[in-house]
């Protein structure tokens, strides 16, 4: 019994240094993003995925080539780079990329690109985005979808691909596209909104803790965490949760009118095969095989990213990070130890 208290508190001391290293963790992350004001605040880096492509492809071919052919193979290879670099430039493909979080806290680096991308398109040219996101915040999620429609009407041809999901605001932006890609088993859809908040009115109460919330208009605030919320706070806030989804509703038949939106507006997912029958994207592959395709058309292919400054703070909150989900694994792993011990 001694010996099972004492790795309880030392699992009790872990956890506390745990929830302080997160506390860390948090301020750092903050800070860096106060200082940062939330910007892309990076690095232009514009990289020809020709010709990373077709060195990786002389490469295995080289490596599979016995030595004494090899030589003979290498002087081809730079009688071929020469007249790749004297044809004509055809159709270009500026390819971006969009992980989406909560906030969508990539919108300030991607709103950049597409500034840069504006003043540099030319006929013909098509914009690839390659977009992974389960969605958010939905202001945070407008704003990103506004990047893709300035795109469209600066007369680029916008194709989406999606490898693993878009998902409510992640569909938002998907929606876009003039032309959608999703994987087999890329999770496409969630057109739909949700509200959760905890109330602890009956707690407090409980406890003979009173809590006053003043307002000045009559739905300034409907529903409360702390005050007793009344079912006209209620009512307002379904109505608010409605209105909010009839706009995403719009937003997607605007740009995808084909869709029957009573059907697919419901807040439901689709697998990439399912959501192709269903209307919500136009095609079914990766990202990979349709650039794949792009660069055996002998289109210039170029993919264009914004590379973060990383300086002391962000590193020492990287590095915070990294120690924190090790310190979780083992306490997690010790808990289900002293558990099974305890049983």
């Amino acid at each position: 019994m001694i010996g099972w208290l004492a790795e309880y508190a030392m699992f009790l001391a872990k956890t506390a240094t745990l929830v302080v290293a997160l506390a860390l963790v948090l301020a750092l992350v903050a800070h860096g993003r106060r200082r940062g004001g939330g910007d892309s605040g990076g690095k232009l880096r514009v990289t020809s995925l020709n010709a990373r492509f077709s060195g990786r492809q002389r490469q295995l071919q080289l490596a599979a080539t016995p030595k004494s052919g090899r030589r003979q193979l290498a002087k081809r290879f730079k009688r071929e780079e020469k007249q790749v670099a004297k044809a004509a430039v055809g159709e270009r493909i500026w390819v971006l990329d969009f992980e989406g979080d909560l906030k969508a806290s990539a919108t300030p680096a991607l709103s950049e690109l597409v500034s840069l991308l504006i003043t540099q398109l030319e006929s013909g040219d098509e914009v690839v985005l390659r977009l992974t996101s389960g969605g958010g915040l939905v202001h945070s999620y407008g704003l990103a979808a506004a990047q893709l429609d300035r795109l469209r009407d600066a007369g680029a041809r916008l194709t989406v691909c999606v490898d693993k999901v878009a998902a409510s605001g992640g569909y938002m932006m998907a929606c876009c596209a003039h032309h959608l890609i999703a994987a087999p088993f890329a999770v496409i859809g969630s057109i739909g909104v949700v509200a959760q908040i905890p109330n602890v009115h009956r707690l407090l109460k409980k406890h003979d803790v009173d809590v006053e919330l003043l307002t000045a208009g009559r739905y300034k605030r409907t529903l409360t965490v702390l005050g007793e919320n009344s079912e006209e706070g209620r009512a307002k806030f379904l109505e608010d949760l409605q209105s909010t989804h009839d706009l995403f509703k719009q937003y997607v038949g605007e740009r995808r009118p084909q869709l029957d939106l009573e059907q697919v507006a419901t807040g439901e997912i689709w697998y990439g095969s399912e959501a192709q029958s269903q209307g919500l994207v136009d095609a079914v592959g990766t990202s990979d095989a349709y650039l794949l395709g792009k660069l055996s058309s002998q289109a210039r292919v170029l993919h264009v990213s914004l590379t973060s400054r990383r300086g002391l703070v962000g590193r020492l909150a990287k590095g915070a990070e990294a120690g924190v989900e090790r310190t979780l694994d083992r306490v997690l792993e010790r808990l289900g130890r002293l558990s099974w011990e305890r049983h």
